[in-house]
């Protein structure tokens, strides 16, 4: 597949004849996307939940592992049928239903490429502006913001073999920077600062919970996207495990790294939650700064390609007629006006960041759930997709899978808190006000419960009653 050609395909299955390459292949993109030193600040972010080095480190690894186990079933699902995540979705949703959940995968995905181009751009500003104390820091961010944008937008319209090759690449120059940063930040290691544990049960579950909505839940609405162009003959095990290894082992890695970095130093957890990438640079020397800069807005880069591909997938699958490259234009407009706001207007960005993790974690984990129980019980685990399902024509509501993926958001969005004083106000209804001020409370449980009962409710209501195709 020649990687300078703009991608043809849009959300029709993939011609047999285009189809190649085996399941490791697709460690690197999502590697890639999950090598960003952002990875270290996740680990500072646990400590922060009053977790010691030990719990932080289980719970982490915990909500990672489990959280993209969900990404490689997903995924399994492309790779037997050449067809992307959410027009799979027509299948348990309806065609005309499915609108619904794509609706919130499209702004989930816009909202995290913003999320990722703006802390590239700001990240890269307070670097540059310590490379070069004369530039103002608006003219620095404006500079990251316009570069970070065009790279994103630029690659995402090439489309899915201009995404396998770069994300390759930026892997290997990832690890090589990422491992010097670990070098240089070794001496700052230490795990005497995080040894008393504050937390009780509760912060164990929130640092699952947590770990699992900053990682593969923010990925759960992409994982058929990147599988479709390897041969349906690849094993289910395969493509379930790579995936699952490119997207949860890297962080891992840089999680450890993060609880013991925040060890030897007890303020940068505060530090963290305003500019994650500023403050993890501060000990560095000045002749790093720019590899750094170059890793740590690589890294969120990586991350934005892989948003705004799935995002244009998304467009299409809503049913908009347009050319997949000419979504992806659209979806970089989108990014383009996030990311001014939240550079140039916002005065608070990780409250509003965290509450839109938890919305999304419980949409998110409701849908995959669903999604799941139809293709490994309906599609004989995403093998048996009938394309009368998903074709023009097709049924266009399933009752059981929309009133599934209903019930189960409102249940979980009525069990999960929120920092941001305007989101607070429409979640948490289902708790009492001290239930809420609790560890337990502010763990996010409604994110765990919208999965368990999206999942049992689908299977309950086809059990009685399986979905018909036209």
């Amino acid at each position: 597949m020649d990687t300078m050609a703009v991608e043809q395909n849009g959300i029709n299955a993939v011609p047999q004849a285009e189809r190649r390459g085996r399941p490791r292949d697709l460690f690197w993109p999502w590697a890639g996307s999950n090598l960003s030193l952002f990875g270290v600040a996740f680990g500072v972010y646990i400590v922060g939940l009053g977790l010691g080095v030990v719990p932080a480190i289980i719970t982490g690894a915990l909500g990672y592992a489990l959280s993209f186990l969900l990404v490689g079933l997903v995924a399994v699902g492309g790779a037997r049928s050449g067809v992307p995540t959410m027009t799979l979705g027509r299948a348990p949703f309806g065609y005309q239903g499915n609108k619904l959940p794509t609706l919130f995968s499209y702004v989930s995905n816009v909202g995290w490429e913003v999320v990722l181009v703006t802390l590239s751009a700001s990240s890269g500003a307070e670097i540059l502006v310590r490379l070069a104390p004369g530039l103002s820091r608006t003219t620095a961010t404006a500079v990251c913001f316009a570069v970070a944008a065009v790279v994103v937008i630029v690659v995402g319209m090439y489309g899915h073999a201009m995404i396998m090759a770069v994300q390759r690449y930026l892997t290997y120059a990832f690890v090589v920077l990422t491992v010097v940063y670990m070098i240089l930040m070794a001496p700052k290691l230490s795990i005497s600062g995080t040894l008393e544990t504050t937390a009780g049960p509760g912060g164990w579950v929130g640092g699952v919970i947590f770990a699992m909505t900053l990682l593969g839940l923010g990925w759960v609405n992409c994982g058929a996207d990147y599988s479709r162009y390897l041969p349906a003959t690849s094993r289910p095990r395969s493509v379930a495990l790579w995936t699952m290894l490119g997207g949860a082992l890297p962080p891992m890695v840089l999680l450890v790294f993060g609880v013991l970095l925040a060890g030897g130093d007890a303020k940068l957890a505060e530090a963290a939650g305003g500019d994650p990438v500023a403050a993890l640079a501060g000990a560095l020397p000045t002749w790093f700064l720019l590899p750094y800069l170059l890793t740590a807005i690589g890294g969120f880069l990586a991350g934005a390609i892989m948003d705004i591909y799935s995002s244009g997938l998304s467009m299409l699958a809503l049913g908009v007629p347009i050319r997949r490259h000419y979504a992806v234009l659209i979806d970089g407009v989108l990014m383009l006006l996030g990311g001014y706001y939240l550079l140039f207007v916002s005065t608070s960005f990780l409250g509003t960041f965290q509450a839109f993790l938890a919305i999304a974690g419980v949409v998110m984990a409701a849908w995959v759930a669903i999604f799941l129980v139809d293709m490994w019980r309906l599609r004989a685990g995403g093998g048996a997709y009938d394309e009368r399902f998903l074709r023009p024509g097709a049924p266009a509501l399933n009752g059981a899978g929309l009133v599934s993926l209903v019930v189960a958001s409102v249940v979980g969005l009525g069990l999960i808190t929120s920092a941001d004083p305007y989101i607070a106000r429409v979640v948490g209804f289902l708790m009492s006000e001290e239930l809420k001020s609790s560890t337990f409370g502010a763990a996010n449980i409604g994110v765990v419960i919208a999965l368990v009962t999206g999942g049992v409710l689908y299977f309950l209501t086809t059990v009685v009653r399986r979905p018909k195709a036209a």
